[in-house]
């Protein structure tokens, strides 16, 4: 027995002795201490021994253990600090070095489109009115003159819900809130996203951003709304633009325009841009509709009031000269850059 664990002590010293990385230090664990270790293959062959022989073996056999488990420990704390120390030698990074300079974003087109429009608005007294995108069926459709069974439906058809519920299809809808709740002159515009069950192509896209306005006031008339939006073309485009207004039909305005701007980019004379007519479509307007005054207890006797509403995408697209709305929404800067 005395030969054997000595036998088994060279061997365990030796194999301590010879590992040279943190991986063979737990070979060498498993080996000799693992639960079919030769240490423990030791201490179950105690059952072949005399009951007086047992005692003195078991001793013997963990002495060694503690004596070996000594060893174990010292060479695995000098392997894992070598380890560690040549870590830190091919890990090392130069402080010094210069930083990677933060890449800077810039505006996307329509958030600048956006920004200064409501700078050209609110400069001439327009509060700002943010909506739901989440809207009821009335305030979208039956509180602007369109009842359930109205035609112009169609033109606005989008993603219900509910019955009742809706992603809104214009942010008129914020102008039929505020008229519920105050009292004129009212004089705000309401921009945000948009919905409408409309194909992706070049020109049209499920989500959109519009901006609308809304004057109520006494005395308003045509000329009232040609100003204003004569003021907000050259304030955009320039101050040689010039505005067209055609007749045009929306449910909630009575007479109702659709509202161009000369191409600026040949001014007038016809081109790729502007199909050779000179002019751009930009958006549509008129005066609000007496039923819609009246279905917010604004007597249409002593108040007029008109609207406007504009697709920011659109504006972006003509004002910047881009070809392809949707590459307003897939966020390549490679795109965004130029801008």
């Amino acid at each position: 027995m005395e030969q054997e664990l000595q036998e088994l002590k060279s061997r365990a010293l030796e194999a301590i002795k010879t590992a040279g990385s943190s991986n063979e230090m737990e070979q060498v664990k498993v080996r000799f201490f693992g639960k079919k270790g030769e240490l423990t293959q030791l201490l179950r062959g105690m059952s072949a021994l005399s009951p007086e022989e047992r005692p003195i073996y078991g001793q013997k056999v963990n002495a060694l253990r503690e004596e070996l488990e000594e060893e174990y420990k010292s060479a695995l704390a000098r392997i894992t600090e070598k380890e560690t120390n040549e870590l830190l030698v091919s890990e090392k990074i130069d402080v010094t070095l210069p930083a990677e300079r933060p890449v800077i974003g810039k505006m996307h087109p329509i958030t600048t489109v956006l920004n200064d429009a409501l700078a050209v608005f609110t400069s001439m007294g327009f509060k700002i009115e943010e909506g739901r995108e989440i809207e009821t069926d009335y305030y979208n459709f039956q509180a602007l003159n369109m009842p359930l069974d109205h035609p112009a439906r169609d033109m606005q058809d989008t993603f219900y819900i509910t019955d009742n519920f809706l992603l809104r299809t214009q942010t008129s809808a914020a102008q039929a809130r505020v008229m519920e709740n105050s009292a004129p002159p009212i004089r705000i515009v309401s921009p945000g996203r948009v919905f409408r069950a409309d194909e992706v192509d070049a020109t049209h896209s499920p989500i959109f951003h519009q901006l609308e306005g809304l004057v109520v006031d006494k005395g308003l008339s045509m000329s009232d709304l040609r100003g204003t939006l004569d003021i907000f073309a050259k304030s955009l485009y320039g101050s040689d633009t010039k505005t067209r207004f055609r007749p045009s039909f929306f449910p909630f305005t009575e007479p109702s325009a659709e509202v161009d701007v000369s191409c600026s980019a040949c001014k007038g004379k016809g081109c790729k841009i502007c199909k050779d007519t000179g002019w751009i479509e930009i958006l549509g307007c008129g005066m609000v509709h007496p039923k819609v005054l009246a279905n917010f207890s604004i007597d249409p006797e002593f108040y007029s009031g008109f609207a406007f509403g504009l697709g920011l995408d659109r504006i972006a697209v003509t004002r910047y000269g881009i070809s392809d709305m949707r590459l307003l929404f897939e966020n390549d800067m490679r795109f965004l850059r130029q801008f």
